[in-house]
């Protein structure tokens, strides 16, 4: 499996913003969906964002109007900028290549995760 490296966590306060990084270390990721997700503690995973290889995006609805996913097939980089955060924000948050070129919300349809990268919003 292509392993995924998140970058790029941290605190902030609320309201404020954070660009997460998730990099790729060959090129082989560029065919795959991608897929952005995050879980609290104590919580189930939750979908954020995903984005096809040619650029199609989808949020869930919470994150609808704050979080944009976006890839740079360039440097095998994959970001998500978000806005807005608040304190139910923080969570560890995960990158993953999805089974193919077709973006799925369910985290079962995505392989080769990440470690993670901590947000704190407080």
């Amino acid at each position: 499996h292509v392993q995924l490296v998140e970058s790029g966590g941290g605190t902030v306060e609320p309201g404020g913003a954070l660009k997460i990084t998730c990099a790729a270390p060959t090129d082989s990721y560029k065919a795959y969906c991608l897929g952005w997700f995050r879980q609290a503690p104590g919580k189930e995973r939750e979908g954020l964002a995903i984005i096809s290889p040619y650029g199609k995006t989808k949020n869930a609805e919470t994150v609808e109007d704050r979080f944009t996913v976006s890839r740079d097939n360039r440097k095998n980089t994959l970001y998500l900028q978000m806005n807005g955060l608040k304190p139910e924000d923080t969570a560890m948050y995960y990158c993953a290549r999805g089974l193919s070129s077709f973006c799925y919300r369910s985290s079962t349809q995505y392989d080769s995760w990440g470690q993670g990268t901590q947000v704190t919003v407080s």
